[in-house]
C-alpha cells in the first residue's frame, strides 16, 4: 500500500494498490445475455417458420432490425463482461474496460455522492443488480458515472453498505459474508399514491407513445399476415362518419390509447414506491425504491444535501401539479439520471410537505410567504410580449411580399399572438418571488414552468449582480448565487435595484463584507457587477 493520496489528485487518477485483486461481474450476466440473443431470434423465426412470411426488408424491416439489434446487443454486452474487471481498495473504486482500446476509471471513495442499484427485468430473473457509483460529475461535460453491470443482488447490497457507509475492503467482495444492514430505524416521508397517476396521465407524450405502439402493431402484425388496416377498415362505414369525425374519432382513439399506456408505464416505474431517511454510520441517507419490472433504488448522502426546487409547469398548474428534486452536490437536476428526483410528479401539496420534512428546519421555507418584486419588473415583461408579437407581425408581413400564394392579411395572424404574450407576461410576473428565512435563500420564477428553490445561504461560494440597459432605467437588477450544487446558479431576476445587495448580504451574511462601500446612496449597487468570494 502507499500513502496517502494528495488531497487535489483529480479524480481519475490512478493509484498505486496492486494488494487488492481484480473481479469480474458475475458469471450469470453470460447466461443472461445468451437469453436474450436467442430471444430476439425467436420472432422472426416463427414468422418465417409458421406462418410462411418472406424475408424482404419490406415485410420484415423493423423485426430484422429488432431481431440484429438484440444479437449485436447481446454479443457486445459478453464481450464487455470478457474484458471487464473491478475492485475496491481502501481509497479508491476502480473500473478497468474497452476490447480494442482499454480504459481505467478511478473514484476516490470520499469523492462518492450517491450509490445506485437497479436491476431490468432479465436482472431481477437472473438475481443481479446494476451498480452505478456517482461522483459529481457533470453529464453536459461528457462525464459518465461508474457502472458495473452486473452484479449479484448481495454483491451489489455490500457494495452499496460499504461505499456509503464505509470500512475496509481488505478481501474481495464475493468473497465474503454479507455485511450487517445499517440500522432499519427509517423514517418514512412518502410512499406512491394511486390518485398520482393522474398527474402523469394526461401529456402530449400520450400521443407519442401511442403513434409508437401503434406502428409497432402494425408492423408486427403484417409481419405475421394479418391486415391490421383492412380489420380498422371494417370496423365502421367510415364513409358515412365524413372527414372531420373520422379524424375526430382517430385523435380520440390515439389520446385514449396514449393516456392508459402513460398510466400503465407509471405504475410500472413507480410500483411500490417508498422515500425515507435512513441511518448509516456516516449521517442518514436519502433513499428511494421504486419500480416493478426495473427496479432502482437510489442513496443521496445527506451531508451534502443543500436544498430542495419544485418545479410547476404552466400547462399542469390548474391541477397542483409539481416535480420534487433535492439540490444537492454531486447530483445536477439536468443530469441524464433521475437521482436528483426524489418524488413522482405529483400533488403539489405532498411535495411542500415531503420538502420541509426532508430539510429538517420545521417549518418549511417553501410555505413561507414570498415577497413581491416591483410593479417595474412586469413593465419589463409587457415589453417582451409586445416586442414578440411585433417580430412574429413584422415577420409575416415581409413573408407576403415573397410568397403570391399567401393572402396579404395573413399578418394580422400574428396580432392574435397579443393576448397570449400579454398573459404570459402576467404570468411570468406573478411568479416572482423571494425571500430569507432559517439560513436559506427562497426564489421563484419562471413562465412556463415556475420553479422555487429552496437554497442553504452556507452552500453559496460567489454572487453575481447584473443589469441591463432596460433594467438600469427601471431601476431593477438580477441577483445570481453560485453554488457546487444543483444547478450550479440559481437567479433571483428583476429585484429592486436598491434592495439587490441588501438581499445578498441577508442570504449569505458576510460574503460581500470586502466589496461593500460605505455609502448612503439607496438606489446604488455598492459592489462591483461580479462580487467573486469564498466564505
Amino acid at each position: 500500500m502507499t500513502g496517502e493520496p494528495v488531497d487535489d489528485r483529480p479524480i481519475d487518477d490512478r493509484p498505486a494498490d496492486d494488494e487488492v485483486p481484480w473481479q469480474r461481474l458475475d458469471t450469470r450476466v453470460v447466461w443472461v445475455d445468451s437469453a436474450k440473443t436467442v430471444l430476439s431470434l425467436v420472432p422472426a423465426s416463427v414468422a418465417i417458420a409458421f406462418f410462411g412470411a418472406e424475408i424482404s426488408w419490406g415485410s420484415m424491416g423493423p423485426i430484422l432490425a429488432a431481431t440484429a439489434f438484440g444479437v449485436i446487443g447481446g454479443l457486445a454486452d459478453l464481450l464487455r463482461w470478457v474484458k471487464t474487471r473491478y475492485r475496491i481498495t481502501d481509497e479508491y473504486v476502480e473500473r478497468r474496460t474497452g476490447l480494442l482500446v482499454r480504459k481505467h476509471r478511478s473514484i476516490r471513495r470520499d469523492r462518492i455522492r450517491s450509490v445506485d442499484t437497479s436491476a431490468k427485468l432479465r436482472h431481477k430473473l437472473a438475481g443481479l443488480r446494476v451498480v452505478t457509483v456517482g461522483a459529481g460529475q457533470h453529464s453536459a461535460a461528457g462525464e459518465a458515472a461508474l457502472m458495473l453491470d452486473a452484479v449479484r443482488a448481495e454483491t451489489a447490497q455490500r457494495l452499496r453498505q460499504e461505499l456509503l457507509y464505509g470500512g475496509p475492503a481488505e478481501r474481495p467482495v464475493e468473497e465474503t459474508e454479507a455485511a450487517p444492514a445499517p440500522p432499519r430505524d427509517e423514517q418514512v416521508f412518502a410512499r406512491l399514491e394511486r390518485s398520482w397517476v393522474f398527474y402523469n396521465m394526461f401529456s402530449i407524450w400520450a400521443f407519442l407513445m401511442a403513434a409508437g405502439l401503434l406502428w409497432g402493431t402494425y408492423w408486427s402484425l403484417q409481419m405475421f399476415g394479418v391486415d391490421s388496416a383492412g380489420f380498422v377498415r371494417g370496423l365502421a362505414d367510415w364513409d358515412a362518419f365524413g372527414t372531420a369525425w373520422t379524424v375526430v374519432i382517430a385523435v380520440a382513439t390515439v389520446g385514449v390509447i396514449g393516456v392508459v399506456g402513460l398510466a400503465i408505464n407509471f405504475f410500472t416505474e413507480n410500483w411500490r414506491f417508498v422515500l425515507a431517511r435512513v441511518p448509516g454510520d456516516r449521517g442518514t441517507v436519502l433513499r428511494t425504491t421504486q419500480g416493478l419490472f426495473k427496479t432502482r433504488e437510489v442513496n443521496r448522502d445527506d451531508n451534502r444535501l443543500r436544498g430542495v426546487q419544485l418545479d410547476e409547469p404552466l400547462l399542469w398548474r390548474w391541477m397542483g401539479m409539481a416535480d420534487t428534486a433535492v439540490i444537492s452536490t454531486g447530483l445536477s437536476i439536468w443530469s441524464t439520471t433521475p437521482s436528483a428526483q426524489i418524488l413522482p410528479r405529483g400533488p403539489v401539496s405532498v411535495a411542500r410537505r415531503v420538502a420541509g420534512q426532508v430539510l429538517q428546519t420545521g417549518h418549511s421555507p417553501l410555505d413561507r410567504p414570498l415577497r413581491p418584486h416591483p410593479r417595474r419588473a412586469l413593465r419589463r415583461r409587457v415589453g417582451w410580449a409586445l416586442m414578440a408579437t411585433a417580430v412574429v407581425t413584422g415577420l409575416l408581413a415581409w413573408l407576403t411580399t415573397l410568397i403570391d400564394a399567401m393572402p396579404d392579411l395573413v399578418w394580422l395572424a400574428g396580432l392574435g399572438l397579443l393576448p397570449i404574450t400579454l398573459a404570459l407576461a402576467v404570468v411570468a410576473y406573478r411568479a416572482l418571488g423571494h425571500t430569507v428565512v432559517d439560513g436559506y435563500l427562497v426564489t421563484r420564477s419562471g413562465a412556463w414552468s415556475r420553479s422555487t428553490a429552496a437554497l442553504q445561504g452556507r452552500a453559496v461560494v460567489g454572487v453575481t449582480f447584473r443589469q441591463s440597459l432596460l433594467q438600469r432605467r427601471l431601476r431593477l437588477a438580477t441577483v445570481e448565487v453560485t453554488t457546487a450544487a444543483g444547478l450550479g446558479a440559481y437567479t433571483t431576476p428583476d429585484v429592486a435595484a436598491a434592495d439587490a445587495v441588501d438581499l445578498a448580504d441577508s442570504a449569505v451574511p458576510g460574503l460581500l463584507a470586502p466589496f461593500r462601500a460605505a455609502t448612503t446612496e439607496p438606489a446604488a449597487v455598492p459592489v462591483p457587477l461580479e462580487a467573486q468570494a469564498r466564505p
